[in-house]
């Protein structure tokens, strides 16, 4: 296997890997913020690539689910794929997958098409998060992993939340395919950097057999579960017979992989590293926090563009400080830690100020503006920039240098499908929260309140020039979009709420963490 790519081999002393290893950490974080940007970016131009493909809502959807899917499938065996091409050589063949496939999504002009290229370009992104995250593991001794692991989350918080800004600019500015094209430039100088200074691997491990059916069972256990995430609340849930049908295809494949990997002698995926619990437990929070991430990057842009008229490059502007923010706070907690605080109070205060945040949200209203807005989103910066890179530790310190191919990418995927059930879960909820809301309301307009409120609108559309006859049915439209739009966004406010308190409810697990000394690769290596 070690002759696959035989040009792009390159060995490098470790004098000069310890000399260029921040160039490094920035080099393998490029390539994540180009795969995390691609997540959210598409969904500010989902209008204007709707008219120029010719396809309807639920058909449009499609090309971010997609995207995703491919994603997630890749992640899990980002470690096996690391061993089988080498990791230097994976991460540059990813690379080099995803521009090809920017391009080619650029360029589409089917969505047939357009939904090939971003599967295409979903499995080259899937393999950038883990194996850079490894290199880094290796890369740097332990008393600097705090900071690679800082710079490291910068890309991955940042990532997301620039998603919607970088979109709405380019789409507004240029046109759609530009969300595509931007990935041309970076994605080069992301490639040129890894081809010059991103070692191989001294953990390599041979690869002499490939689990074929393991890999099919992952494949379709985890992309059947992406679609019922993805489509669950379109299709309500189990009243539809394709949810059914993902639902015991999920479960059915993925237990059968499991039990095929632990009784395995060549694993895909090496699922005894949860046998630690440290391990373990650093796996449900994380799972919270990409829901925590995610979910509330999904939600806010709802909020303001439903409710409040914003264009999507408003919203991007709106959002950009609590990115900066998260990228100000991380490198700050890795100081913190570097100096002896331990990671566990850190985590606990940054999901302290992360309740505290989402108690602000839950006072918005529809009469809310920007000055409103930004303290809470800068604190809901704040608080996730404290939890990444300690919980980042923390998860991984009991873990051997073998192990940390197979972990990252749990990690990481833990992560991904915890956005993927925040958001299928505040997409239901809304709807539900937003009913009973909307009942509520109505109870209490009831009688007297109501016809003095519909006296008033009808009052006001006739002097506005609207006929008597139709003024009627116009003020009752009008009264009940009120009450719809007072109802989202109490349900709206509910939900950042419940996002904070679960983020408090998971700090026990803490206890079960109380190692803190990060077991880096690169100490084993040297």
């Amino acid at each position: 296997m070690k002759a696959i790519l035989p040009g792009l081999s390159r060995s490098t002393d470790d004098a000069s890997i310890h000399q260029h290893r921040y160039i490094i950490a920035l080099t393998v974080t490029l390539a994540c913020v180009l795969e995390l940007l691609d997540t959210s970016i598409v969904n500010v131009a989902i209008p204007h690539m709707m008219g120029t493909l010719g396809a309807t809502l639920d058909e449009i959807t499609w090309v971010s689910i997609g995207y995703v899917v491919a994603n997630v499938i890749v992640l899990p065996i980002s470690g096996f794929l690391g061993n089988l091409f080498g990791r230097r050589n994976y991460l540059v063949l990813s690379i080099g997958l995803f521009i090809v496939a920017s391009i080619a999504c650029g360029n589409s002009s089917s969505l047939p098409e357009m939904v090939f290229w971003r599967i295409v370009q979903g499995l080259g992104g899937g393999g950038l998060i883990a194996t850079a995250q490894t290199t880094l593991f290796e890369v740097f001794p332990s008393k600097e992993m705090g900071s690679a692991m800082a710079i490291f989350g910068m890309g991955i918080m940042l990532g997301p939340m620039l998603g919607p800004t970088v979109g709405g600019w380019l789409t507004d500015q240029y046109s759609w395919p530009w969300i595509f094209y931007i990935n041309l430039p970076l994605g080069m100088a992301a490639l040129l950097l890894t081809l010059i200074y991103v070692p191989e691997s001294k953990l390599r491990k041979a690869v002499t057999h490939i689990d074929f059916v393991g890999l099919a069972l992952m494949a379709g256990g985890i992309a059947a579960l992406q679609l019922l995430l993805e489509r669950g609340e379109r299709l309500e849930w189990f009243d539809s017979w394709e949810i059914v049908i993902y639902s015991v295809t999920s479960i059915a494949a993925l237990g059968a992989f499991i039990i095929r990997q632990l009784e395995h002698r060549y694993p895909l995926v090496d699922l005894r590293v949860c046998q630690d619990v440290q391990f373990s437990a650093g796996l449900v929070i994380t799972f919270l926090l990409g829901g925590a991430l995610f979910s509330t990057v999904f939600i806010f842009p709802v909020y303001v563009q439903t409710l409040m008229g914003y264009t999507a490059w408003q919203t991007g502007l709106l959002i950009l400080p609590s990115a900066l923010a998260s990228g100000l706070t991380m490198p700050i907690s890795a100081k913190l830690v570097a100096k002896g605080m331990p990671p566990r109070i850190l985590i606990s205060l940054g999901a302290s100020i992360f309740l505290g945040s989402m108690w602000l949200h839950h006072g918005f209203t529809t009469q809310s503006g920007v000055g409103d807005f930004m303290g809470p989103l800068i604190l809901r910066g704040i608080g996730l920039g404290m939890i990444f890179m300690p919980l980042n530790s923390l998860t991984m310190a009991n873990l051997r240098p073998s192990q940390i191919g197979s972990a990252t990418g749990l990690y990481n995927l833990t992560r991904q499908l915890g956005g993927s059930v925040g958001i299928a879960l505040s997409a239901t909820f809304s709807t539900k929260l937003m009913q009973m809301h909307g009942a509520a309301l109505l109870e209490h307009l009831g009688g007297f309140a109501a016809l003095e409120r519909l006296a008033q609108l009808k009052a006001r559309l006739i002097s506005t020039g609207t006929p008597a006859a139709g003024a009627d049915t116009l003020s009752q439209l009008l009264l009940q979009q009120t009450v719809n739009k007072q109802a989202l966004m109490l349900a709206y406010d509910q939900l950042f709420l419940l996002f904070g308190i679960a983020m408090i409810c998971v700090l026990p697990l803490l206890l079960l963490m109380p190692n803190s000394q990060v077991r880096a690769s690169a100490d084993a290596a040297h």
